[in-house]
């Protein structure tokens, strides 16, 4: 079978990809090895959100934007250091931050995406002006999440089915790139795929299907865009890839990402000449929990906090500033591997889960992503989602009790091999109680508390009043066992600016493109060492974007 061009991977950058280059009338092959079923990948059990800059919701909420500000914030968080690494990476960024505070939304609107009203905060930062951090709330959540985000692109994609443009390939796992006969002795371009053809699976979006296989295959086209996504859920690869700056890999960890997202397409494409940088920087959560109801393998969801919580080691020390819930994250996730244990707690009252706890995924926020603004303004009244209270009533890290000496016993019970000592937790969380007295206190967690606050969406919606965790009216007292949850590939094949893979020589590689997170969402890691979070989506439609109009324009 014969294209224009190949897209590997069904996800949210393979389709974007595929939409422009259909919008320029460029026939293409779209190689998944999953099922139909599984049609626009990990971004469908997203939460949505989206990185903006200076926006309609941010004015509207008071908040104070500019892209100076924001390429502020990206510096201080990425951290670039790398000279022939971060050369394309850096200018991907830049790109990106340009796209967030131009473009982007107006893009996005005329697709029919609309955004929830409320602007989160997520990564608050490590306390430094030039440091790690949004500076100020960013995270715009879809309107519909993941499957909201996904709806315009699957449908433009199914139009160019209709239209002929279009063949979806499912079930078909890429096992090599396919290179033409360089001359003089200089090498080939790119010029198709071969691989596998896997068993047909009727198993429901996102569990893990059979790797058996029934045939083979070979497509050829003037050009493939890889969009195969990053390594989260293969572990070793994860641990593999672990750098020295966190500390030794973890013994357990959740999974974060469905089974598929295993990473064989970066290996695949450096073995044709692709250069694969930065691999030694991921996205990890430090406040995942297993699934009471799991799809996948070892299947975690990530607790998106607000900031109340008190965060203890598995020791029972509580964690140093700034290593508050949502603050930032790896170096939340470094600090604790320097504890001896794989887990950490939350410990915090009914009064602080009813009106901070989120959690992410689409499946997890049924109201926005149902688009049900009966069930979305529910949540400024009493009482915590009715999935946080799911997981609290039936998720194995969840302890609720009356008092702090049976929520400790609950506690040592989860982890027999980390007994923590009753005494000396009471002793922390009573001196943390004793600075809730005064407008001013040395409580970094407390004044934090307040600064979110005051800003009219954390006091809405996100961030509960201040209050003692021993106050008896706040109760009952919740316990949550946390754990390491892998996620997102920072690094990747590294690209240009118009999303062809370089060589290690800074050379293109002929006919091969990339997007999304196998090319660390632009130029093999355009978020440095840390993301401002919003910018995976948001790397994947920009990055996808850049590959099928540039694809589009090399054969025009």
């Amino acid at each position: 079978m014969e294209a224009d061009v190949i897209v590997v991977g069904a996800g949210l950058a393979g389709l974007v990809a595929t939409a422009e280059l259909i919008a320029d009338g460029k026939s293409v092959i779209v190689v998944e090895q999953e099922s139909a079923q599984n049609f626009g990948g990990q971004a469908f059990w997203s939460f949505g959100g989206i990185f903006l800059v200076d926006s309609p919701e941010q004015r509207w909420m008071g908040i104070k934007d500019s892209v100076d500000l924001a390429w502020q914030d990206w510096e201080g968080s990425a951290g670039f250091d790398r000279d022939r690494e971060d050369h394309w990476a850096r200018q991907w960024a830049r790109a990106y931050v340009d796209f967030a505070a131009g473009e982007q939304r107006e893009w996005l609107r005329q697709r029919g995406v609309r955004f929830f009203p409320v602007v989160g905060w997520a990564e608050r930062g490590d306390g430094r002006a030039l440091g790690h951090g949004n500076s100020v709330p960013r995270f715009h959540v879809t309107w519909g999440t993941g499957p909201g985000l996904l709806e315009p692109f699957v449908r433009r994609v199914r139009a160019g089915v209709a239209e002929g443009l279009v063949t979806l390939a499912f079930r078909h796992q890429v096992d090599a790139l396919t290179m033409t006969n360089g001359s003089n002795g200089t090498a080939g371009a790119v010029d198709g795929v071969r691989g596998s053809v896997l068993a047909p699976s009727e198993a429901p979006r996102g569990v893990a299907t059979s790797r058996e296989v029934v045939g083979d295959f070979t497509f050829r086209a003037q050009a493939v865009i890889v969009t195969s996504g990053g390594i989260g859920a293969n572990h070793a690869l994860v641990r593999e890839s672990w750098p020295e700056r966190l500390g030794t890999p973890p013994t357990e960890m959740l999974t974060g990402v469905p089974a598929y997202v295993d990473g064989r397409m970066l290996g695949i494409s450096e073995t044709a000449g692709a250069n694969v940088v930065n691999r030694d920087r991921m996205w990890h959560y430090v406040e995942g929990i297993q699934n009471w109801d799991p799809v996948w393998p070892g299947h975690g969801i990530r607790i998106l906090p607000g900031p109340s919580s008190m965060w203890f080691d598995g020791a029972g020390r509580r964690l140093p500033a700034p290593f508050f819930p949502g603050f930032d994250t790896l170096g939340t996730l470094a600090h604790l591997r320097t504890t001896g244990h794989d887990h950490s707690w939350f410990v915090l009252t009914q009064k602080i889960i009813e009106k901070e706890f989120a959690l992410s995924g689409s499946e997890q926020n049924p109201d926005l992503t149902g688009k049900s603004i009966r069930q979305v303004l529910s949540r400024v009244l009493p009482g915590a989602p009715g999935p946080v209270e799911a997981f609290k009533a039936n998720g194995a890290d969840f302890v609720v009790a009356d008092t702090l000496a049976e929520l400790v016993d609950g506690m040592n019970r989860l982890t027999p091999e980390a007994v923590l000592d009753l005494g000396d937790l009471e002793r922390q969380i009573v001196a943390r109680d004793r600075e809730m007295g005064n407008t001013f206190n040395k409580d970094a967690q407390i004044t934090a508390i307040h600064g979110a606050r005051a800003y009219r969406g954390d006091k809405l919606i996100r961030t509960a009043a201040p209050h003692r965790i021993l106050d008896p009216k706040a109760g009952p007292l919740i316990a949550v066992k946390l754990h390491i949850l892998t996620r997102k590939t920072l690094g990747g094949l590294q690209t240009d600016l118009t999303s062809r893979v370089m060589r290690a020589d800074g050379s293109p590689l002929p006919g091969l493109y990339a997007a999304g997170e196998v090319a660390g969402f632009g130029g093999g890691g355009m978020h440095g060492y840390r993301s401002l979070e919003g910018t995976f989506l948001g790397g994947c439609l920009f990055s996808g974007r850049a590959a099928g109009r540039a694809a589009a324009g090399a054969l025009a």
